[in-house]
């Protein structure tokens, strides 16, 4: 029964465009490209309406999917797939109002799961007040600070981008 209303809350959920209009989809992108331009990293943002059904019909806990899921997107939009593996991946599900961030081996690593979980917690506090630009516009600022402290790129080098910024909506 639980796996049924799951897949019925899944089904139902808010539309990710709705939740994220086009204008706030471009400010997130240059955002992101901006913060690019100082280190080596990679940020990418995905955000989901709800599940795919091949997740939902497991028996698994929701937060075990949401984790499956998030590492799935991640090995997807191969954000893991950078030289100095220091991709990272902000990943929403609206359906469970949840956060996954999900950091490549060479940035998490180097930063505390002490920063990455108060960063959820601030990123969480601010989409439950409705606050998706700021909210996620707040995290990718914190991303690239630890990105730049790690990273930083030495006068004259440029970061090739090797992702694309936008935002993904599954």
């Amino acid at each position: 029964m639980r796996r049924l209303i799951r897949l019925f809350k899944h089904r139902w959920a808010d539309d990710a465009r709705r939740t994220l209009p086009m204008q706030t989809l471009q400010r997130l992108q240059t955002l992101i490209a901006t913060s690019e331009a100082q280190h080596s990293g990679e940020i990418r943002i995905c955000v989901e309406a709800g599940l795919p059904n091949s997740y939902l019909l497991r028996a698994d806990r929701t937060a075990a999917l949401l984790h499956q899921r998030a590492l799935a997107q991640f090995g997807r939009l191969r954000v893991w797939d950078t030289a100095h593996n220091n991709g990272v991946l902000i990943y929403l599900c609206l359906a469970e109002h949840a956060i996954e961030l999900v950091a490549d081996r060479g940035i998490d690593q180097r930063v505390g799961t002490e920063f990455w979980a108060a960063m959820v917690k601030r990123l969480s506090t601010a989409l439950a007040a409705g606050q998706f630009e700021s909210g996620l516009a707040q995290s990718v600022q914190e991303v690239n600070t630890v990105l730049t402290q790690h990273f930083a790129l030495e006068t004259g080098e440029r970061n090739p981008n090797e992702l694309p910024d936008t935002v993904v909506l599954a």
